[in-house]
């Protein structure tokens, strides 16, 4: 049986248990979100002993060299002595300087960082307001073309994070930033491949992104980007995808409702059915596409099935889907 040493205390770890897990049944509140090794948040490092290799897996290299490990996915088999990063080493600053409304529940988030964050257009960043609560959100921004971090944050119906930054969140305040993170981005290897994006909701914001990288790398392949909403008011930056569309012959937009009738399809130029459905009904061989998913899991679980199914390489299949919970054990947003 294994071990851990933390804040001066030795406590025995579980059979199956995490050190997450563990860390919890000894009353300690450590931050954490999506208790799989995605979102980052409870990243903790080890001052003695190996932290297995698949709780590192999704680190960077220089903070696995530092130690930096995700309890939520640690089974250790031997002894480890940890203990939690200072903010200092974790989080930046960000100002507010835009929170604009795009539809009926989805707004804008734009925020400045006070040091400059290297990342990639799609991957994700930690949000944490004063009173500890964090969130992660995808990148829409896209470094080379803009020096604003941009969110696209969707309210929902408990959300504690969302409700706030949609009511209460004002230009000038300021937020903790933690990241980037996450592997869907665009990736230039081979710029003559063809582009599959498909995304439901708020996930249009990573292939928002993703899109604008690729053909301000100078991307020659076609790209085709499907955003699907059940109602017409999920849809949004209808106007921008169609300017995108329009100024490149590579780039290629089709909306999709799912719940709407004929008239209202037609009326916001729409294709019927889900995005996922409609995207591999159109390209039903896949066998040299890079494909991008983003969005809710049960979408990007099916699109995922439905592109391998359609001759697309597992490696060739990025996909950021989240299932995150309260960190402290309340309804997620």
């Amino acid at each position: 049986m294994a071990h851990i040493s933390f804040a001066g205390a030795k406590y025995s770890l579980g059979p199956e248990e995490s050190v997450l897990e563990c860390l919890e049944r000894a009353e300690y509140e450590i931050p954490f979100s999506c208790r799989n090794g995605v979102c980052l948040t409870c990243m903790m490092r080890v001052r003695e002993g190996e932290p297995p290799r698949a709780s590192q897996k999704d680190l960077r290299e220089g903070q696995r060299q530092q130690g930096y490990f995700l309890p939520c996915v640690c089974h250790p088999e031997d002894d480890l002595d940890i203990e939690s990063p200072s903010d200092a080493e974790l989080y930046g600053r960000g100002v507010v300087t835009d929170v604009t409304q795009l539809s009926a529940n989805i707004c804008r988030l734009r925020l400045k960082a006070a040091t400059p964050l290297f990342y990639h257009a799609g991957q994700f960043i930690n949000l944490r307001r004063g009173d500890g609560l964090v969130r992660s959100y995808s990148l829409a921004s896209v470094p080379r073309l803009e020096d604003t971090l941009e969110l696209h944050i969707k309210r929902l119906g408990r959300g504690r994070m969302s409700n706030w930054i949609h009511d209460d969140l004002k230009v000038g305040e300021a937020l903790d930033i933690q990241g980037p993170n996450g592997d869907c981005y665009y990736i230039g290897d081979q710029p003559e491949r063809p582009l599959l994006l498909i995304g439901n909701g708020s996930g249009l914001a990573p292939l928002f992104g993703i899109a604008r990288d690729a053909l301000a790398a100078g991307h020659m392949g076609q790209i085709y980007l499907y955003h699907g909403s059940r109602m017409a008011d999920g849809l949004y930056y209808m106007e921008e995808m169609r300017s995108l569309a329009q100024e490149n012959d590579n780039f290629h937009y089709v909306p999709c409702l799912s719940g709407e009738d004929a008239a209202v399809r037609e009326a916001a130029g729409a294709r019927d059915g889900r995005a996922e459905a409609v995207a591999l009904a159109d390209h039903t061989g896949l066998a040299d596409w890079r494909v991008y998913l983003c969005g809710y899991p049960p979408m990007v679980k099916s699109a995922k099935k439905l592109a391998f199914l359609a001759g697309a390489a597992l490696a060739d299949i990025l996909a950021d889907s989240f299932e995150l919970q309260d960190l402290r054990r309340e309804p997620r947003e």
